[in-house]
């Protein structure tokens, strides 16, 4: 039976990685086959095409390798459900950017779901609005 030599964490765009870094500079040292990662990457992301998702990637002593695909980061998925590209750049003074409401936290809540480390649907609700706050997004109350 194969043992994990190294697990390996990454962030790739959905239906996007390419043998260029930072994939192939993260799994070349570790002997993967890059280009056998990036092809079953890319089939099981198709359907999420261009959105960054995480990766946990574990490495046996034999080469082979197993990914878990993760939910988005919740800083995207705000991003996402306010329709705009990117926070304000002062955060602490202007939070002209957007407003998040309950239900779209609700929508990023079951969206995330047991990626998040919160013990009940009303803390990662509160995670997620502290979240959209450091970005410079007001949130509804």
């Amino acid at each position: 039976m194969a043992t994990v030599v190294k697990k390996i964490k990454l962030q790739i765009p959905g239906g996007k990685a390419t043998p260029a870094p930072p994939v192939g500079t993260a799994l070349g040292p570790a002997g993967v086959n890059i280009g056998q990662f990036v092809t079953q990457f890319n089939d099981a992301t198709r359907d999420k095409m261009g959105t960054i998702i995480p990766v946990e990637l574990s490495v046996y002593d034999d080469r082979t390798f197993t990914f878990i695909m993760k939910q988005p980061p919740a800083s995207r998925l705000i991003l996402k459900a306010l329709g705009i590209e990117k926070g304000s750049s002062k955060s602490q003074k202007e939070r002209a950017v957007g407003t998040l409401t309950k239900e779209m936290i609700k929508n990023i809540v079951a969206e995330k779901g047991q990626d998040m480390s919160a013990l009940s649907p009303e803390a990662a609700g509160r995670t997620i609005a502290g979240t959209a706050q450091s970005m410079g997004i007001n949130v509804e109350k």
